[in-house]
């Protein structure tokens, strides 16, 4: 069910804020005031109208941003994490690698290497292939990793 239209546009004002501004701390109280609507009603009908919680969105954001400088800058990790709206190296790392699968900096070498090998793909296309996956929560995509860990065989010495 698609929420109505006024109620989209309020929710557009909000996430509009949030793509201008991701470095900033958007807590859902702030994005209901926006919007004019309760910070309950927000939050479901944000998800509801982009199929994401209104903090998955702006992690995804976040990491798009960070992604996009390691790939363009030379900037060194931590001021791109500081940039992109963290507070600790250690805490962007951390989501970083939950949600890329890669260290910030085996992205860089992975992402300046692929350059190479893009060829004419127009930019719209290669950034969409490279989007962030967060239709689950990053605390769920750790515990999937801790139980396939758990779950594969070890091989032990004779």
């Amino acid at each position: 069910m698609k929420p109505r239209p006024d109620l989209l546009r309020r929710l557009l004002r909000a996430k509009d804020r949030m793509d201008a501004a991701p470095d900033q701390d958007w807590p859902i109280p702030r994005l209901a005031e926006l919007s004019a609507v309760s910070p309950a009603h927000f939050a479901r009908g944000f998800k509801q109208a982009f199929g994401l919680p209104p903090h998955r969105y702006l992690l995804t954001r976040r990491i798009e941003r960070a992604a996009a400088l390691l790939r363009d800058t030379d900037a060194p990790v931590i001021d791109i994490a500081l940039q992109t709206g963290w507070r600790s190296i250690g805490t962007f790392g951390r989501i970083f690698r939950d949600i890329t699968g890669e260290s910030p900096g085996e992205s860089r070498v992975r992402a300046r290497n692929a350059l190479d090998t893009r060829g004419g793909m127009p930019e719209c296309v290669v950034r969409a292939v490279e989007r962030p996956d967060l239709k689950s929560a990053v605390l769920e995509k750790r515990r999937r990793a801790r139980a396939t860990k758990v779950a594969a065989p070890t091989e032990e010495a004779p």
